[in-house]
């Protein structure tokens, strides 16, 4: 593949990130800062409608992988090139730091005023309040290795559902006039995770997601609390992931794809009875 189909491919990773943090974040930001009552379910609804249009503005160029978690493990079992992948996940970092800072650039008033009425300094323990609307932190009782745990298992499933969808032999995934129902189906996804899981690490499931706007913060006031964070908590939503990943892309090509026989339609139960 030529220099310039690589460059619009990377230009559409930095584009769907972008569009990813900039929905994600902007709910997070009138939850914390406005007080808008949004409840779990409506946060990660938005994060999953946010990936359900990246994926419809990019995927045509780049196929909307917007996380390393994603990249690596296409490279690793649907021959992905191998020479993209870091390429792809520069350009999702930048992607979600822009995206950060542009948040927080709509939102610099609010952060000031609310800053100013609660008496937070930006940079202290505290702050990590305000950190959180651009990355994720878990909570405060879980230790590194536990959030570590939960990020490994949701994004195995994430990412068997990736794969799922995108299984030509799946006779269940939409395909033809149908397939754009695949990006919803993905949205409504990262959303059923968020609201099942979503309180205890904030469903980070992707490295690029949580990295850039992690390093937008500590550039931007926060210092130490985007990084390493609290605990040098930074590393679990990086690694946590692509281990997922790599294990939900194992578990459904050989448990799943491999006994999947081509053109064959699985009948009823109440056939077979």
């Amino acid at each position: 593949m030529n220099k310039k189909t690589l460059k619009g491919e990377l230009i559409s990773e930095f584009i769907g990130a972008f569009i990813l943090l900039f929905f994600g974040a902007g709910c997070v930001a009138t939850l914390v800062l406005k007080g808008n009552p949004y409840n779990g379910w409506d946060i990660a609804l938005i994060w999953g409608f946010g990936v359900t249009m990246a994926i419809y503005i990019t995927g045509a160029v780049s196929g909307t992988h917007i996380n390393p978690a994603v990249t690596i493990a296409l490279a690793t079992f649907r021959g992905f090139p191998w020479k993209k992948v870091v390429p792809y996940i520069i350009a999702q970092t930048a992607g979600t730091f822009t995206g950060a800072a542009m948040v927080f650039a709509l939102y610099s008033k609010s952060f000031t005023a609310f800053e100013a009425s609660t008496g937070m300094i930006r940079g202290s323990i505290d702050s990590v309040a305000t950190a959180g609307i651009f990355s994720t932190y878990p909570q405060a009782y879980l230790s590194n290795m536990h959030a570590l745990f939960v990020e490994i298992v949701i994004t195995a499933v994430l990412l068997m559902v990736i794969f799922a969808l995108g299984d030509a032999k799946n006779v269940n995934a939409p395909k033809g006039k149908y397939a754009p129902f695949g990006a919803l189906l993905i949205g409504i996804t990262i959303a059923i995770i968020g609201g099942s899981f979503g309180a205890l690490t904030g469903f980070a499931m992707n490295p690029a997601r949580d990295f850039g706007p992690k390093l937008f913060t500590s550039l931007a006031g926060w210092g130490r609390i985007g990084l390493p964070a609290p605990n040098n908590y930074f590393w679990v939503p990086i690694v946590g992931p692509v281990i997922g990943g790599l294990i939900g892309g194992f578990l459904y090509e050989n448990a799943v794809s491999k006994y999947i026989v081509p053109g064959e339609e699985v009948q009823e139960a109440s056939e077979v009875n």
